[in-house]
């Protein structure tokens, strides 16, 4: 891969370098699962990038990548933090978590061209496996730093080609046994600003290129498995059967209906996997994913009960069986105020915005003060290939996270 600048670096310049990394020619857009092989050269590219502004690197047990800034030789204490995520969902948009990586990159280059020297060390992280788009945790690096999951559970998590995390972890070179809760690593950092690109139009709306985040809405994803009885499609008369697909359809609808009872709420089948999945075999099991979002985790509890109960009586009434089993879950987080009115101060002109999709901020931010800032997207759409930056607003965004980084750092 090309990493070589002509010029002064730019946040565009970055995004280039990177943009035929885990083109997915099916779904479109991107598809950078976890240690897949998009997913390491990305890392490498990192590496280099960080390499190569002489900032100090180093991969933790967790797979975090970590990049000092620290010209002043301070004790690697009290570090203002930064970064995002490299990782994908199938078929996701450019700018998902590797526009704050970039920026990140840019803002260092920033302050150096300013002369800056910071009086707390800047440190750059790159989390892992941020989406769980391959064993449906979401971010897995950040809840594996805080101790927020269990490290057995996630070595025995098996992706769908039936590989566990710990496999994959070991076939590119890293060492699952040391995974787990790092309390050192995470009391060295004083304060934690992600950069993302926003995930719906709020700043196109309103007419400015970056905002300052205020809270994450609680969310969670769960499985609903539908057991039946798997039998030939052509020999098996309609009143013999014992459909799981039927039952999932018909909760699928019910999600939509259900999720509606509830203002503001947002609830999704995003993955519905038949097993054996033959186009002419009728399922044995049929399992639905299911993500639920609302700023009030009891109205995320109330919609995944009606959901569940919706489902048992579908699954009844085809002779089913149906468990819901909780993957993840997440309760609203509202960020720092102190450090968003700090933020604000720094950045008079953005506005403040709620966001509906979860990040590592949000993860971090019951153990450190944490903040968000968020890029204009002026498709509104994310997720998908659609999800877009314009190059004046992606160069603005990393601008602002200079000035955030030089206020914060300057003690």
């Amino acid at each position: 891969m090309n990493t070589s600048t002509v010029g002064p670096a730019t946040v565009v310049g970055l995004m280039s370098d990177i943009a035929a990394v885990g083109n997915d020619p099916t779904r479109g857009g991107y598809s950078r699962p976890i240690y897949s092989a998009a997913d390491m050269e990305l890392r490498e590219w990192f590496i280099s990038e960080a390499q190569r502004r002489s900032l100090d690197v180093e991969t933790d047990r967790n797979g975090i990548i970590w990049a000092w800034w620290n010209p002043a030789g301070l004790p690697l204490c009290d570090a203002v933090a930064t970064g995002s995520h490299l990782d994908s969902v199938p078929g996701g948009g450019a700018y998902d978590g590797p526009l704050g990586v970039a920026t990140a990159l840019i803002a260092i280059d920033l302050l150096r061209a300013r002369g800056f020297v910071p009086r707390r060390p800047v440190v750059l992280a790159v989390f892992p496996e941020e989406e769980g788009s391959r064993y449906g945790l979401a971010c897995l690096g950040s809840q594996l730093l805080t101790g927020d999951v269990d490290p057995d559970r996630v070595r025995g998590l098996v992706d769908s080609d039936g590989v566990t995390y710990a496999e994959l972890a070991i076939a590119n070179g890293h060492d699952p046994r040391h995974i787990g809760p790092d309390p050192e690593r995470l009391a060295g950092i004083g304060v934690f600003v992600e950069l993302h690109v926003e995930q719906g139009r709020g700043l196109t709306d309103l007419g400015r290129p970056v905002a300052i985040g205020s809270s994450i809405i609680g969310h969670g994803r769960w499985r609903l498995s539908f057991n039946g009885q798997g039998n030939h499609a052509g020999t098996t008369l309609m009143t013999d059967r014992r459909d799981p697909m039927i039952a999932a359809a018909q909760t699928v609808l019910d999600v939509r209906r259900l999720a509606g009872n509830h203002r503001d709420a947002r609830a999704t089948v995003g993955k519905l996997d038949p097993i054996p999945g033959g186009t002419n075999v009728i399922a044995s099991r049929v399992d639905v994913w299911l993500d639920v979002r609302h700023d009030s985790d009891a109205v995320v509890a109330a919609i995944v009960s009606d959901i569940a109960d919706a489902a048992h009586r579908s699954g009844a009434d085809e002779g089913c069986d149906v468990t819901l089993t909780e993957a993840s879950i997440s309760p609203t987080v509202s960020f720092d105020p102190i450090l968003r009115d700090r933020i604000s101060r720094v950045l008079p002109d953005a506005p403040i915005l709620a966001t509906g999709a979860g990040h590592d901020a949000g993860v971090l931010a019951a153990y450190l003060p944490t903040a968000m800032l968020f890029v204009r997207n002026p498709t509104g759409i994310s997720h998908a290939p659609q999800e877009y930056v314009e190059d004046v607003d992606a160069e603005a965004g990393a601008v602002a996270l200079a000035d955030v980084l030089q206020d914060l750092s300057n003690r």
